[in-house]
């Protein structure tokens, strides 16, 4: 499936990123060939497939789960020391929704 550029810059604006045309070729490209991909995996008949709630096996030798094992909680203080900006006892980051 071969993306236009349009499309590109449709899906780049939604996601509010500003693509040189370089990358807008680029990322045309490389989507196309992940939509190919998913393609070819939508042509799989999974009809007899069973879903799967958990990957991991029953034995404990292949289970990659750590003990959840209960600790005490960082402070808001500790939590908010290396904030690069806090106030109200929240970290304050940056709006990024508006658009210019």
């Amino acid at each position: 499936m071969n993306l236009t550029e349009g499309e590109v810059r449709y899906v780049a604006d939604l996601a509010n990123l500003q693509l040189s045309d370089e990358e807008v070729q680029k990322m045309s490209h490389d989507l196309s060939h992940v939509l190919t991909h998913i393609e070819q995996l939508n042509e799989l008949n999974t009809a007899d497939v069973e879903p799967m709630t958990q990957v991991l096996f029953d034995a404990d030798e292949t289970a990659t789960l750590r003990e959840d094992v209960p600790h005490i909680p960082l402070s808001n203080v500790e939590a908010l020391a290396n904030a690069a900006a806090s106030g109200a006892g929240y970290f304050k980051v940056p709006k990024v929704i508006e658009r210019s």
